[in-house]
């Protein structure tokens, strides 16, 4: 019998499936500064939304922080115990000072933002079911597996959301992972090893951290890339990968790790993919998954440049633009899992 969770209560269904928190966001001492990922991206990517009229405070739902009785669905307890050590959060967040802060203050002020939206992962993931799609504006740590954290990644949230569907959600046995972050993704393949209820399909530099060989014999679809690729090979490859991935398999769900490190100019991903090339990546995914009705919950991760806030935002405008996301279109399907969603697309 699982757990009680608040995670999974049903959300107001005048709001929008985009998930936040104000509490998203790193900011103390201007340590955060220290990682060259800009800790406040999240509350600037709902702020241009404001701007541009699409969303307001009380039309997206609030992200609740996972509890430890949440996080043991995946993870160990002795990995939690470890996070009260700070010098371990220091080299996962890859924040060195942060060793020497009493552990009261990394709980507080580095743990508990990335808690929280670990939380709205989870709650992400039952609203793609119930609407059709959803949006966590943060999440997406897929360095992060049951027992291990690394790369600023100290929850394993895509795990823990696809546990928490098919644990709690009937009719959802199949998932997929999309991961098109410039990093592999070796976190949740580390989780999803051995099970074959989940697709992997990771698209990265090959190059680059965590190069992770034992993580990647979970990939089923295995994309790796060049310094440098630039939008039209990048974007020829994910639309074959992508269309591939859901012809082999059509899943009940898909969590789409939506990276936007790969961004020309970024300090670590080494891609050099235009602001352009973000936006429709991102299409090419949402169309494919909803031209197929499969409801999908999309992530935000990695991401290390001022401008990335601003990109993330136009993308999800431009979803918006062309009737791939919609506040009607979501609601038509509140309370009717994954039956009405797709009416308005289909007209």
């Amino acid at each position: 019998m699982p757990h009680r969770t608040e995670l999974y209560e049903d959300a107001p269904s005048a709001c929008w499936p985009i998930v936040y928190s104000p509490d998203y966001n790193i900011t103390f001492m201007g340590l955060e500064k220290l990682h060259p990922f800009d800790a406040g991206k999240w509350g600037k990517v709902i702020n241009f939304l404001k701007e541009e009229k699409l969303i307001a405070d009380d039309l997206i739902v609030q992200a609740r922080e996972a509890t430890d009785e949440d996080l043991l669905v995946v993870h160990t307890r002795r990995y939690l115990n470890k996070l009260k050590w700070s010098f371990v959060v220091a080299t996962i967040t890859e924040i060195p000072p942060v060793a020497f802060l009493p552990n009261f203050v990394v709980q507080r002020k580095v743990l508990k933002p990335l808690r929280t939206q670990t939380g709205g992962t989870i709650m992400a993931g039952k609203l793609a079911v119930d609407r059709g799609w959803a949006i966590n504006v943060g999440g997406g740590f897929h360095h992060c597996s049951s027992d291990k954290g690394g790369g600023f990644c100290a929850y394993a949230d895509i795990t823990l959301a696809v546990k928490f569907l098919f644990e709690r959600v009937q009719g959802v046995s199949k998932a997929t992972i999309i991961d098109l972050d410039a990093h592999q993704g070796n976190g949740h393949e580390r989780d999803f090893m051995d099970d074959h209820r989940v697709y992997i399909m990771d698209v990265y530099n090959r190059y680059i951290y965590p190069g992770d060989g034992f993580a990647k014999r979970a990939i089923k679809r295995k994309v790796e890339l060049e310094w440098g690729t630039e939008d039209t090979e990048y974007l020829q490859k994910v639309h074959t990968h992508v269309e591939g991935a859901l012809n082999e398999v059509k899943p009940d769900v898909i969590v789409y790790n939506a990276g936007t490190d790969i961004l020309d100019g970024d300090p670590l991903g080494g891609l050099a993919i235009s602001p352009q090339g973000i936006v429709k990546r991102d299409e090419v995914v949402f169309k494919a998954a909803r031209s197929r009705r499969i409801p999908i919950l999309m992530v935000t991760s990695g991401g290390y440049q001022k401008r990335t806030a601003r990109i993330i935002a136009d993308s999800i405008l431009n979803l918006h633009n062309l009737g791939l996301i919609d506040k009607e279109l979501a609601i038509s399907g509140a309370g009717n899992p994954k039956c009405c969603v797709f009416q308005l697309l289909d007209e």
